[in-house]
């Protein structure tokens, strides 16, 4: 009986703390962006869900859109621009929603692409795998670990280790390769592959990959958390209370999912993986006029027109063409 009743207590104490984070979360100010505003704001975040396609979304379709405007990228807690001085206007991050909250609310509008679950967790692991199993050129996991290391020091940039989820996965991933190569020591597996998902001695299986606690932590439902602002690398102070209750008590995962569709509703624009070319055309039927407008009252200005006649030909050339 004690037990239960501590049980108890520990549900009624988490629900609380849930609810009171879903209602804040609700009626503050980080999720009154206007998605039902007709123009683009000033600064677009474009909401990164990992392996939904928004790299080809991006570089194929938004980055010709927004030439030279790009913000700089962010991995980290704090931005690595000033959105209130920054004349940037189009801001991509693996990161949630929560970041808004450092952005200037009524000047931004949020764009992402989602896609199907099932599609999404099975694309994180054969990017896991496969990116994981170039390090196997190296002779142990130890030199591989240096000569990533060596590489950011070098370059200053960057690399698939420092983005979310990546970051948490791959170092995982690798030492399992690492593991499995030790384990079958010289020996090859010469035995015909039947199911490329499940190869012991190589490579982790996918059952075992999907039932692993990192992956129900930030692939599951990684989407869903990542909306609501509740990534485990989330800037938000009372996050990770939510995250520990709604991992005790799956139930309360209600109150986050209530979150995530709230804002979803006022995302300027949900694009749809299985639908790459008709959400694009829809983000430019969106935000054509508005853009050759932009274009046509810069061209009038001689300077600017000079400065920038190459750029503004091809953003145009890419707004027309889409909505033809």
């Amino acid at each position: 009986m004690a037990i239960a009743s501590s049980h108890e207590e520990d549900f009624e104490s988490c629900e609380s703390v849930v609810l009171g984070w879903r209602d804040g979360s609700i009626s503050d100010g980080s999720t009154t962006i206007e998605a039902q505003q007709s123009s683009l704001q000033n600064l677009l975040f474009f909401l990164h869900v990992p392996r939904s396609g928004g790299r080809s979304f991006f570089h194929c379709f938004l980055r010709h859109l927004f030439r030279n405007l790009e913000c700089p990228c962010s991995y980290g807690e704090n931005l690595p621009f000033d959105p209130s001085e920054s004349k940037c206007r189009v801001f991509v991050a693996h990161r949630g929603y929560d970041l808004t909250s450092k952005l200037p609310m009524d000047k931004t509008s949020v764009l992402t692409v989602l896609r199907h679950p099932v599609a999404r967790v099975l694309s994180s692991y054969e990017k896991a795998v496969e990116w994981g199993a170039r390090f196997l050129a190296h002779a142990h996991s130890a030199s591989a670990a240096q000569i990533t290391e060596k590489f950011r020091r070098e370059w200053r940039d960057m690399t698939v280790l420092d983005a979310w989820p990546w970051n948490y996965l791959l170092p995982w991933t690798i030492e399992d390769l690492f593991a499995r190569r030790n384990a079958r020591g010289n020996e090859r597996v010469m035995e015909e592959i039947k199911n490329p998902y499940d190869i012991e001695e190589i490579v982790m299986p996918l059952h075992a990959f999907i039932n692993d606690p990192l992956a129900h932590e930030l692939i599951h439902n990684g989407a869903t958390f990542q909306v609501a602002g509740l990534t485990n690398n989330s800037c938000l102070k009372d996050s990770h209370a939510v995250r520990r209750c709604v991992q005790k008590h799956p139930s309360l995962g209600r109150y986050v999912l209530d979150v995530a569709k709230e804002r979803l509703e006022k995302m300027f624009h949900i694009a749809l993986t299985e639908k790459h070319k008709e959400s694009a055309r829809m983000f430019a039927e969106a935000v054509g006029a508005q853009a050759i407008s932009e274009l046509q009252a810069l061209a009038s200005q001689p300077k600017a027109a000079a400065n920038n006649g190459a750029v503004d030909q091809s953003r145009f050339l890419i707004v027309r063409s889409m909505l033809v």
